[in-house]
């Protein structure tokens, strides 16, 4: 018997011996081995469910010690969350990344914890970016560009940009994958499938699997460049009538489903107030473009850039022309948003706008909310009840409001949660979007502008009229609808300059009363 002990305990010995020295002398880390990857999962999963579970059971609800401790339970377990998604990377951090913008979804304590994860991604060495650059395009570095900046001009959870310049002179980005996230991420979304799973058995309110199922339909589309690619040059055709948005040019003969070699284009992010004051760009300009691109995306077209988070909106003045410039990066994550579906968001934004509630009523319902259409208005558009009733465009954004909003997200998730099952899957995609220019807006402080409110309006009428005139045979009636969609926007335009010489005014009366004493 210890003879055989003996034997095992040597076999043992050599298995993990031999096991050590191969992953030392491959160089791999422990973190991609998908049992550590798992391991920490779970463990974390368990460790935030226990605390869930057993934080309050001497607590009397609704008390203000009960709302303090959730407070520092929600803290605690966000940063918990975070430090997963930092430790496992990849997938992880794209997801995290998107909770951090469901500001209408998770308590405050979630989404600004995890909002860091933006710049918190990892970044590749240079050895594993000269390997893809070998396995994807057959050639070394040095015979590709001229020069390769070493150190990147940014990393994400996916990929990272690094500088170069080719052998004829031009400037280029070159987006590179980082090499373990397409064999990690399958592996990682079926981890998380499990987990949310079995968090929603322990807590029946708590209903994300509609993340998941994003996650599984998007993610191979993100991790295609050639996609990405394709999605840039279809958007800048798009919008080419728009000189003040830049979209920079694919290289298609150095890119790959792994790498995507565009043209470089540099500038300040879409919330730095200080690079447009610096480099005097007017932020109300720059806020009524940027509305401008995505009502056309959204309202006219149905084809929309679903990531539009800082880093990926630039803003700078333009080489040639000294003027504004708004460039758009990663065309990675697009939706395409249905003829019905568009049609019934744009009435419903109308009716948001003007304060029609039959008309918000009927359109939430027909986009799935139900009876629910109360709720899914506030999410929406990020505000009251109240607010809704009066009309958006009429009520400005106060903080006790924001405050109101944030509370009630915490309150609301299990009617919250439901929700966002019950709606078709490509409004998801479009809440992520609402929120995160949202944030840009409230950052560059021109939330609930009049202008934003008149461009989508504007779109909402020009895609209506489309509509329309496509479902009729009589050329009389496409004549009326013509006229009419005309009427709408002179209307439109008549009171945009109703609002300009009302605040010229404004400003002007002041100054004359000045002068003249």
């Amino acid at each position: 018997m210890a003879n055989r002990l003996l034997k095992v305990s040597s076999l043992a010995t050599a298995v993990l011996a031999s096991s050590g020295f191969y992953l030392y002398s491959s160089h791999l880390d422990l973190s991609d081995l998908s049992v550590i990857r798992f391991g920490r999962a779970v463990a974390t999963t368990a460790v935030i469910s226990y605390d869930y579970l057993t934080a309050f059971r001497h607590v009397e609800n609704g008390t203000d010690e009960y709302w303090h401790l959730k407070s520092k339970v929600h803290r605690r377990s966000a940063e918990r969350l975070r430090d997963l998604c930092c430790a496992n990377r990849g997938t992880f951090i794209k997801v995290g990344q998107h909770l951090g913008a469901l500001d209408y979804l998770l308590p405050e304590e979630y989404t600004s914890t995890l909002k860091v994860l933006h710049s918190r991604a990892p970044e590749s060495s240079m050895e594993e970016i000269q390997q893809v650059i070998r396995e994807d395009l057959g050639k070394e570095l040095s015979e590709l560009f001229l020069s390769f900046e070493e150190k990147p001009q940014g990393a994400a959870s996916l990929a990272q940009v690094h500088k170069a310049v080719l052998h004829d002179g031009k400037t280029v980005a070159v987006k590179i994958q980082h090499p373990k996230v397409q064999k990690q991420s399958a592996n990682d979304i079926l981890v998380m499938e499990v987990l949310l799973k079995a968090v929603h058995w322990l807590f029946p309110d708590f209903a994300l699997m509609w993340l998941v199922e994003e996650a599984k339909k998007n993610m191979p589309l993100e991790l295609d460049f050639l996609n990405e690619g394709r999605n840039a040059e279809k958007v800048a055709d798009m919008l080419a009538h728009f000189h003040f948005l830049k979209i920079p040019m694919i290289h298609w003969n150095l890119s790959t489903k792994r790498i995507l070699t565009m043209e470089f284009a540099d500038g300040g992010q879409v919330n730095d107030r200080d690079y447009m004051q610096t480099h005097g760009i007017n932020v109300n300009e720059i806020s009524e473009n940027l509305g401008k691109m995505y009502s056309e995306m959204i309202f006219v077209h149905g084809f929309v850039h679903c990531d539009p988070h800082p880093g990926n909106v630039l803003v700078r003045k333009c080489p040639q022309t000294k003027k504004n410039e708004v460039v758009l990066l990663d065309h990675g994550l697009y939706q395409v948003l249905q003829p019905d579906f568009r049609l019934n968001y744009c009435q419903l934004w109308q009716a948001l706008i003007k304060g029609d509630m039959s008309g918000v009523e009927r359109y939430s319902r027909r986009l799935g909310a139900g009876d629910l259409y109360p709720l899914f208005a506030c999410v929406l558009t990020a505000r009251s009840w109240k607010a809704v009733n009066a009309g958006i465009s009429s009520v400005p954004v106060t903080r006790s409001e924001d405050i109101e909003i944030r509370t009630n997200a915490g309150l609301y998730l299990p009617q919250i949660s439901d929700l966002l099952n019950r709606v078709p899957r490509q409004m998801l995609l479009l809440l992520k979007t609402n929120d995160l220019l949202r944030g840009i807006e409230t950052t560059l402080q021109t939330r609930a502008s009049s202008s934003s409110f008149i461009n989508m309006s504007r779109c909402c009428i020009r895609a209506i009229a489309r509509h329309k005139r496509t479902k009729t045979q009589s050329r009389r009636r496409r004549v009326q609808i013509t006229l009419a969609e005309s009427l709408s926007l002179w209307k439109l335009y008549m009171y945009e300059l109703f609002l300009w010489l009302k605040g010229s005014m404004t400003i002007l009366i002041p100054h004359l009363l000045l002068c003249h004493s």
